[in-house]
């Protein structure tokens, strides 16, 4: 059986080296998804329906900015010493709880933080709804979810099942050693392909003027099937 590919193993992680800083595609990948939010809610449309200044705009992005870095470390830092037996990694050097920088970000984790950022926020402004900001934010978020499955391709994690070697889409991954030299199926980018298609259907679900809340629950009833095994 000719597979159709097999998988890059020299893809660096690491986008851009700058002497002793290295930015990840992670990190540009949560960039160009915050850029986007940004962006949709800062349109004229956006403002208005929010009740919010571009200011305003920008200071919640840095709450949501805070919630993903908060919930998704502690999310990943808990699941990886539950996963690896091994708490004396973090416990021995306690910088590796933050180093968010070598990577490791838990995507449900960071989902918590921002609706807790959001709740946060909606109390400094009594005029705005949560049910409005939800709309808004999540109608551009598919592009940012997107390609953070893609960098999952890319650092080589969170595969599928082992998959028969006659589906020529299944690859081996690039880290056998913990992988296995299985072929396997790569959920990254099924979720990839599922998450972009999500974002026609909010964009037409926002043109019809749904009642508040429904195009972000649309979107969280979405992604969760997405999700799903």
């Amino acid at each position: 059986m000719q597979h159709w590919f097999t998988y890059p193993t020299n893809v660096d992680p690491v986008a851009i080296h700058l002497g002793p800083i290295n930015i990840h595609w992670y990190g540009i990948s949560y960039l160009i998804g915050f850029v986007c939010v940004f962006l949709w809610m800062n349109r004229p449309a956006g403002r208005r329906r929010l009740g919010l200044t571009t200011e305003q705009i920008q200071d919640f992005l840095f709450y949501a900015l805070v919630g993903v870095l908060v919930g998704g470390r502690t999310f990943f830092v808990i699941n990886d010493i539950i996963s690896k037996h091994d708490a004396s990694f973090y416990f021995q050097q306690p910088i590796n709880f933050i180093a968010v920088w070598n990577g490791g970000m838990a995507f449900h984790g960071g989902l918590v933080g921002v609706i807790v950022a959001t709740w946060l926020f909606v109390r400094k402004h009594p005029g705005l709804k949560f049910s409005v900001l939800g709309d808004e934010v999540v109608v551009l978020l598919p592009i940012g979810i997107t390609l953070t499955r893609i960098v999952n391709f890319i650092n080589d994690e969170l595969w599928g099942d082992v998959c028969s070697p006659d589906h020529p889409w299944c690859l081996i991954p690039g880290n056998v050693a913990t992988w296995g030299s299985s072929y396997r199926h790569p959920a990254q980018l099924y979720e990839a392909a599922l998450d972009l298609l999500t974002l026609p259907v909010l964009l037409w679900l926002y043109g019809r003027k749904p009642k508040d809340g429904v195009v972000a629950w649309t979107w969280f009833t979405i992604y969760g099937i997405t999700r799903s095994p």
